[in-house]
């Protein structure tokens, strides 16, 4: 996979504050950063967990005439590699059925769809490191 990345804190939103050593918190900080750069790269964010029988999304946004889906994964180091290697080819068949269910209760007319991953490091004493891949998939 390859993707654009970048350092935040960026733009003129404030920083949200660093999370507890907990998994759930260190998830939402990530989500909260990753909805953040979308916005800042043009996105316009539709809803964020939304859920179906067949799991959750955790973002779901318009890039111009295409619906994305977007899948948010956040690690601290830990030699386990980078938080985009976690999307596995399963998880990426998990996320092209969500992307049917979601066009399928929400007929609005995008022109295609698409399934991005935002790779969220957070390294102690660093600014979290932004990697955005756009269409797995594809």
């Amino acid at each position: 996979m390859t993707g654009t990345e970048s350092s935040l804190p960026a733009g003129r939103e404030q920083t949200p504050v660093r999370p507890s050593r907990d998994t759930a918190s260190l998830g939402r900080y990530g989500e909260e950063l990753a909805v953040r750069y979308l916005r800042e790269q043009g996105m316009e964010v539709i809803e964020r967990n939304w859920r179906c029988a067949h799991g959750e999304v955790d973002v779901v946004a318009r890039d111009g005439d295409s619906l994305v889906i977007c899948e948010v994964k956040t690690r601290r180091p830990s030699g386990f590699g980078d938080p985009v290697e976690a999307v596995t080819f399963a998880k990426a068949m998990r996320l092209r059925r969500l992307a049917g269910a979601y066009v399928s209760a929400h007929p609005v007319g995008f022109t295609r769809v698409r399934i991005d991953v935002v790779g969220i490091l957070c390294r102690p004493g660093s600014p979290p490191v932004v990697r955005h891949v756009v269409g797995i998939g594809s």
